[in-house]
């Protein structure tokens, strides 16, 4: 069974205060990589938090893992404070909720994750001695080691330098293929967007403005009601739509 999400009017609320209302979307189901985009304090990350049960709020939220997997979720701020190394903080996030026990199958599956983020040089280092890059890829091996179905991702590549930035969002949309991973993706690029995404879910002021596939949201339009920018989007081929941006938006 592939795993699925579907969102329904659902909100968030910090006391009295709603900071998301209403967001609702189709059935977003494994395989297929979900952008969520919007401007600075938009309500992103609080949605993230509320589909991983980390705050409530109205509205419901339809999960269906299949019997294995489940939601994981990997929060922007990737600070830590521990004395652990790496591969240990790795394997750790691998135990969770598992056997405690150990196993070959445990390790192959960290030097894996480690192989495929080509983060095997720090494998032994403590995590109190990475760069906020380091950390950031350190915290999806942490995520991606538990063999998500879904997968909740805030700004993932925020630290990393731009060569980087494409080979880890290449993997994500190649393990969600591979994996039948239902990803949801926070991220501020709109040319990665158009890269890796197959649908865009837009918030502006903790509304949802609309949620379709990368083709039919990322337009003219949606750049001078969301960003506030005048821009086009150019197709030099059917495969590398890109983002060009003029300037402020005129009056």
């Amino acid at each position: 069974m592939v795993a699925s999400l579907q969102l329904h009017q659902v909100g968030v609320r910090y006391g009295k205060q709603s900071v998301l209302s209403e967001i609702t979307t189709p059935l977003l189901k494994g395989g297929e990589v979900t952008a969520v985009i919007g401007p600075n304090a938009a309500g992103k990350s609080s949605l993230f938090r509320r589909i991983a049960g980390l705050l409530e709020g109205p509205g419901q939220i339809q999960v269906d893992v299949g019997v294995s997997g489940g939601v994981c979720y990997m929060p922007q701020d990737t600070s830590v404070n521990t004395v652990l190394t790496v591969y240990e903080s790795i394997l750790l996030a691998r135990k969770q909720g598992r056997d405690r026990k150990v196993g070959d199958e445990d390790l192959e599956v960290v030097d894996h994750i480690l192989s495929s983020l080509r983060i095997e040089n720090i494998a032994f280092k403590g995590l109190c001695e990475l760069s906020g890059g380091q950390r950031q890829l350190v915290s999806l091996a942490q995520t991606l080691v538990r063999d998500p179905k879904i997968l909740l991702l805030d700004e993932p590549t925020s630290a990393l330098d731009l060569n980087r930035q494409v080979e880890v969002l290449t993997l994500i949309r190649t393990l969600a293929r591979e994996r039948d991973i239902c990803v949801m993706l926070a991220i501020h690029d709109l040319n990665q967007v158009m890269r890796v995404a197959d649908r865009v879910l837009v918030i502006d002021a903790g509304t949802m403005i609309t949620c379709g596939p990368v083709e039919d949201v990322i337009t003219p339009d949606l750049l001078r009601r969301v960003y506030k920018v005048d821009g086009r989007i150019e197709r030099c081929s059917r495969l590398c739509p890109h983002v060009m941006i003029d300037g402020p938006a005129t009056h």
